[in-house]
């Protein structure tokens, strides 16, 4: 044989053999299969309100797409006034941001198009697109009359540096972080947690007492995972604020599921002992000083202490090689990011109106995702610090992540079709489990420092 032609056979060889970690295409066989194979526990981890810019702007691991590796981002101080001046994205935000960013539907129409009743038709028809230009607008229309301008610059415009968050720069820098994931509604917090969990929020666009009520009659994943014989547990903080997810809607109260929503201390037990469910599904604490969820009126170093005690127990546990964990938020909280949010399939055929500032009102289709926001995916499964763009819906059409897709690759894992439209059409993320599990995960993160 030839010396090239021995020298290609072995190339051919060497590749067939790192073949076995190489990921297969989403929606296909093998990586269901796959996903099947290696992943019998699921945890989801919903942390509340923190966009991708604003959270890991200041991670710099290749392939991210955020402030300090392609920024700055500048936002003007009104959207009329050009005189007004800009602020511009950087380093260093604060543990606990005071002034809440608007991140209402109409908070977000502002800040996406500029315009707090924007043409629902020319953003359905590609003719009008999000600028991303209006957040500070928003912050100062907000709190401009009490808070110097600089000051609130800071607070909607900034990104935490590596330092800062060393939790999740070890998470990322170690697992898998999706570039392009999307809350699944422009608004607030209930409504895009009944989309993560149910595939539509059921006509709701703000946090109404239906939610606290049970009074959500659509299928979540809790109904079927009990329908189909698997085992779930919401764990949910009891100083509250967030969820229990499982008790929005009526059947977990109907079917008498209630028992299954449990305080988070018991996750910590669960997890030591190897008896978590094949769904642990953890709603933490908000919204002020001293819970842990991330949202701008608590600190951000004790939503850090929160993941990586889940992370610690997790990653511990005899179930840790069985495991994926995945880490996201419910939406982006009013905070800036640069990367506009795309059109989406409707869920069903409802729509939500609410009254805008202009004293209009707006009607809001669900036709479109929400803001950018952090997510991902922990486990011994996935490839080390990689960094997932765009994904595939089932057709083969390249779309962004979003709450949705949790769903669809759960339908995979566990045997069931999609609720609604939106998650029919969703990008899947089961072809992201490797094939070879990685014997090279940390085995515990490091603890969190506050800071002004």
């Amino acid at each position: 044989m030839h010396p090239s032609a021995l020298l290609g056979l072995m190339a051919f060889v060497a590749a067939i053999s790192a073949f076995p970690t190489a990921p297969d295409s989403a929606h296909s066989s093998p990586s269901i299969r796959n996903l099947k194979a290696n992943i019998k526990n699921v945890v989801i981890l919903v942390m509340e309100n923190r966009s991708f810019d604003n959270l890991l702007g200041g991670q710099k691991h290749k392939g991210l797409d955020n402030p300090i590796n392609a920024g700055p981002f500048c936002n003007p101080y009104n959207l009329t006034d050009a005189s007004q001046g800009v602020g511009c994205t950087g380093a260093r935000d604060f543990d606990s941001v005071i002034n809440d960013p608007d991140h209402a539907i109409y908070g977000n129409n502002i800040e996406f198009y500029g315009d707090y009743n924007p043409d629902n038709t020319l953003i359905a028809e590609g003719k009008l697109v999000p600028h991303q230009q209006g957040f500070l607008h928003e912050q100062m229309r907000l709190y401009g009359a009490k808070q110097n301008k600089t000051f609130l610059a800071a607070e909607v415009m900034n990104y935490y540096t590596e330092d800062q968050v060393p939790v999740l720069t070890t998470l990322v820098q170690n697992y898998l972080t999706f570039n392009h994931w999307h809350a699944d509604i422009p608004g607030n917090t209930d409504p895009n947690r009944a989309v993560l969990v149910s595939g539509t929020s059921y006509g709701h666009g703000l946090n109404d007492a239906d939610f606290g009520n049970h009074a959500l009659p659509q299928r979540s994943i809790f109904q079927q995972l009990t329908e189909n014989g698997h085992s779930w547990i919401n764990y949910h903080d009891p100083k509250g604020g967030t969820g229990p997810d499982a008790g929005y809607f009526n059947w977990t109260y109907a079917s008498n599921n209630a028992d299954k929503i449990v305080p988070l201390a018991n996750f910590y037990t669960d997890a030591a002992a190897g008896k978590l469910p094949e769904l642990a599904y953890l709603n933490p604490s908000c919204c002020g000083v001293g819970t842990n969820s991330m949202h701008p009126s608590g600190l951000i170093s004790d939503g850090e202490a929160l993941i990586r005690d889940v992370y610690d127990a997790l990653r511990n546990s005899p179930q840790w090689k069985e495991s994926l964990f995945i880490l996201t938020f419910d939406e982006s909280g009013g905070f800036h990011d640069h990367v506009p949010a795309p059109l989406a399939p409707r869920p069903d055929n409802l729509t939500f109106t609410l009254n805008t500032p202009t004293g209009q009102p707006y009607t809001f289709p669900f036709d479109r995702l929400g803001g950018r926001v952090p997510t991902l995916l922990i486990s011994p499964w996935v490839s080390k610090g990689h960094v997932e763009q765009k994904g595939n819906s089932v057709h083969g059409k390249a779309v962004s992540y979003s709450s949705a897709s949790i769903l669809r690759t759960l339908g995979y894992l566990w045997d069931f079709e999609p609720f609604t439209p939106r998650v029919e059409h969703a990008a899947s993320f089961e072809h992201l489990i490797r094939k070879k599990v990685r014997s090279n995960t940390p085995t515990a993160l490091p603890s969190p420092v506050p800071f002004k």
